[in-house]
């Protein structure tokens, strides 16, 4: 059996990739590592943007566990030019997974990205691995097990926020028990 737990990171400055934590995202990292204390984690691997891997940096120290740094789990690229109705461009995305705009990635690119990440985890020797990202890519990973979990539910999700998801087989094939386990 295995267990990962998808962090969203906590409280930004930003959205660029160099953006901190602010000082209640601060507070927040070491709440959140409190929160992991008995959960015997493992294994660690966080987006690199500076955002998300100081989310988890608590934990890793906490553990004295090394941060691995994975280019994959990155925020989801929507489109690479700024457009006013980017809201509405999203929300497009979870109606039309292959839905792609200029220099962006469809819904369906993003989740393969996360679930290559999840797949790499679910077949190695970690019980308790947690996976550290941006609220898009994390709410496509979540809606490819739930589809109930879409648009709505992205627009619902808090910095910082925990999912788990438990898998009895070495798959990401099979769908785990998906729950939600943070709450604010």
């Amino acid at each position: 059996m295995k267990r990962i737990f998808v962090v969203r990171h906590c409280k930004a400055e930003e959205q660029a990739p160099s953006a901190e934590l602010t000082e209640q995202g601060e507070k927040q990292a070491i709440e959140l590592a409190d929160f992991f204390t008995d959960r015997n984690i493992d294994y660690i691997v966080s987006s690199p943007y500076e955002r998300a891997h100081a989310t988890i940096k608590p934990l890793a120290q906490h553990r004295q566990l090394e941060i691995q740094l994975d280019d994959r789990l990155t925020e989801r690229i929507l489109t690479a030019k700024d457009h006013p109705d980017w809201y509405d461009m999203l929300r497009r995305t979870f109606d039309d997974l292959d839905l792609h705009y200029e220099g962006g990635e469809s819904s369906h690119e993003a989740t393969q990205r996360i679930l290559h990440v999840l797949n790499d985890i679910l077949q190695s020797n970690h019980t308790n691995a947690v996976i550290v990202s941006h609220g898009n890519l994390i709410s496509l990973l979540l809606h490819y097990f739930d589809p109930q979990m879409g648009f709505k539910e992205w627009e619902r999700m808090t910095n910082p926020d925990v999912f788990e998801l438990l898998f009895e087989e070495k798959s990401s094939e099979q769908r785990p028990l998906l729950q939600r386990i943070w709450v604010n």
